[in-house]
């Protein structure tokens, strides 16, 4: 049997060189190993950033508004939402909700507001105007028929005072009387009733005390006797629309009141027939329009201070004294009038003032202006819910600047959006509350 003469040191070899293709094998593996890694990384790290470049936002308002980052729509204000393929993603909202009708339930995020109970001073301001006091519009009357002799008022608006001679007028009656007393004096005089009774005649057709007497120191009659005013003012002819006041439906013409006056020397006039009528500047109106609002708010006895526009540094202070329980012709805002003195200010007739009306203070439970929606009669509210709002209803009171009184229909926990109208801009929710 031929026996292997292979000598012991190639096995060795043989060996060796195995080993050194394991390691070598192995080596080329972790180099492999090495490159891959680094590759998958830089890899995962380019998808990561792709991803995040890739992301967008955008207004749930106004889809057209997209951004790289997180802010607030520039039209409206809302926060903006991150945007994906299929649609707008929006956090704790279901599916159910946004396919809800607009007049049931509305998906924004828009501030809230709740009700606050405070005490709130308050100052109405308005607008008015300057009037005569029609407390002290007088009539000068003739008491007798006659003939107007003499007239010393030639103008309407003239000034005149009491006791100033007016007018002289010839009277038959007045001659007759006269001639009636004088008799009884000279063929009569210790017959003192029939004296007294003559004068007591003359003095109701409108003859003074100092008449009389110097109708009996002269013992003759006096063919015309002196008319004299019981008034002080202005003086226009009876029958005259009040100044500032209408005419029917057209405004009393202007160049008329500068024009003379309709009584004329010559012209006679009848028993208790109206002559003249004298209005008294030193009493007089400040009528300020109340609009509807405010109404509530004003009673009869608040403090106001008044700027006139023609004499902005003869500011004064009055109260209002009465509010006239009617609307004016064509003006849907109610009257109050302040009575004031007039002598010293002389603020004309007719001007143009600014008030400022002191009322109570009111204590009620409060929401801003724009927090109530109102649709005619009814008045809504936007109650904040999970994930959107609902449209409620409550009862409103009184309406003073940017502040709305509620009367029922929230309690103090209840958080409401702070801008109904801009939830109510949908056209199928104004449709919804119109049937």
């Amino acid at each position: 049997m031929k026996k292997n003469n292979c000598p012991p040191t190639d096995l060795r070899m043989v060996i060796g060189n195995g080993r050194q293709r394991i390691t070598i094998s192995l080596l080329l593996i972790a180099c492999w190993l090495g490159l891959l890694l680094p590759s998958c990384q830089e890899r995962n790290k380019a998808t990561t950033e792709s991803t995040v470049k890739n992301e967008q936002w955008t207004c749930s308002m106004h889809p057209e508004i997209i951004r790289d980052k997180p802010g607030v729509c520039p039209i409206c204000g809302m926060q903006l939402v991150k945007k994906v393929e299929n649609g707008v993603v929006m956090n704790d909202v279901q599916i159910n909700d946004l396919l809800k009708p607009t007049d049931q339930f509305v998906i924004s995020s828009i501030p809230v507001t709740t009700i606050t109970n405070k005490s709130i001073p308050i100052e109405v301001e308005s607008l008015g105007t300057i009037a005569y006091d029609t407390r002290l519009a007088n009539t000068i009357s003739a008491r007798v028929s006659g003939r107007i002799e003499k007239l010393y008022v030639k103008y309407r608006y003239q000034h005149i005072m009491k006791g100033q001679r007016i007018m002289d007028i010839y009277s038959p009656v007045l001659l007759t009387t006269q001639q009636e007393l004088l008799f009884v004096l000279k063929n009569d005089p210790n017959n003192s009733s029939l004296i007294n009774a003559a004068k007591q005649k003359l003095l109701l057709l409108g003859v003074s005390e100092d008449q009389l007497h110097e109708i009996i120191r002269k013992g003759k009659p006096s063919l015309t006797v002196a008319v004299y005013s019981n008034y002080t003012g202005h003086v226009h002819e009876a029958g005259n629309t009040m100044p500032g006041q209408s005419t029917g439906e057209q405004t009393m013409d202007i160049s008329r009141i500068t024009e003379g006056l309709l009584v004329k020397e010559g012209m006679y006039v009848e028993k208790g027939q109206n002559i003249f009528q004298v209005y008294n500047m030193d009493r007089s109106w400040v009528l300020l329009n109340i609009f509807p609002e405010n109404q509530a708010l004003i009673k009869k006895g608040n403090a106001v201070r008044v700027i006139p526009e023609t004499a902005p540094t003869r500011d004064f202070r009055a109260q209002i004294d009465f509010i006239e329980p009617f609307f004016r012709k064509e003006n849907k805002t109610l009257a109050a009038r302040v009575y004031f003195n007039n002598a010293k200010l002389q603020i004309p007739v007719g001007s143009q003032v600014k008030a400022t009306i002191f009322a109570d203070s009111k204590e009620a439970e409060w929401l801003p202006k724009d927090a109530v929606l109102s649709l005619g009669i009814d008045k809504v509210v936007f109650l904040k819910e999970d994930g959107g709002f609902k449209a409620h209803k409550v009862e409103t009171g009184l309406t003073y600047k940017n502040r709305i009184q509620v009367l029922s229909g929230l309690a103090p926990t209840d958080s409401v959006a702070a801008n109904a109208q801009f939830l109510a801009d949908s056209e199928s929710f104004i449709k919804v509350n119109e049937r």
